[in-house]
């Protein structure tokens, strides 16, 4: 009996262990399908909020004939506050080449501020388009399995990266630049 139980410990400590890592380091990315397969997406239209680099209105995803990367996050994520130094890095370096945006599914309104949401967006030196997904439609639509969540689409709509967990810089600019090389016209 006291052998059984030792197992199931190393056995639990084994699945807590795997949990963890993909919380950290996320899922592999899911880009298996060639670019003659992937079908472009259907655009969806996000609402903006004012925060430094971010006007209050409403923003396409995809944008029309230009690259798009979509970093989805939380304010109550931890890995998303540590990736934030990153993704500006990566922001500067790319900013005049796709419409680059960070967006939370949080349910605003409900569970947290427009408010909240701003200051935390000070706080970690946000400075670019920041939209808010409330009914996770976004989220749903690039089938988001955690947050952080990265997703670079070309200028045909096509996703060309997407990826879970925390990110480096150098991660987030080869999968824009994907999106970037990508000639938006595979398979039309």
């Amino acid at each position: 009996m006291r052998r059984r139980d030792v197992l199931a410990g190393i056995g639990s400590l084994g699945v807590i262990g795997g949990a963890g890592a993909v919380a950290i380091y996320g899922l592999p990315s899911v880009n298996d399908e060639s670019d003659d397969e992937r079908e472009p997406v259907d655009p969806l239209t996000v609402e903006t909020i004012e925060a430094p680099g971010s006007e209050a209105g409403k923003v396409r995803v995809p944008a029309t004939n230009q690259p798009t990367f979509v970093d989805f996050f939380a304010t109550w994520c931890d890995p998303c506050s540590e990736q934030m130094p990153a993704l500006i890095e990566a922001h500067d370096r790319l900013d005049n080449d796709v419409l680059f945006m960070s967006v939370t599914n949080e349910a605003v309104g409900r569970s947290v501020a427009k408010a909240e949401i701003v200051d935390w967006w000070k706080n970690h030196n946000g400075n670019w388009t920041l939209g808010i997904d409330p009914t996770a439609e976004l989220s749903a639509q690039y089938s988001i399995t955690g947050i952080p969540y990265a997703v670079a689409i070309d200028a045909s709509g096509r996703v060309q990266w997407s990826a879970s967990g925390r990110k480096s810089t150098n991660e987030f600019v080869d999968g824009i630049e994907r999106a970037l090389e990508s000639d938006g016209a595979e398979g039309e």
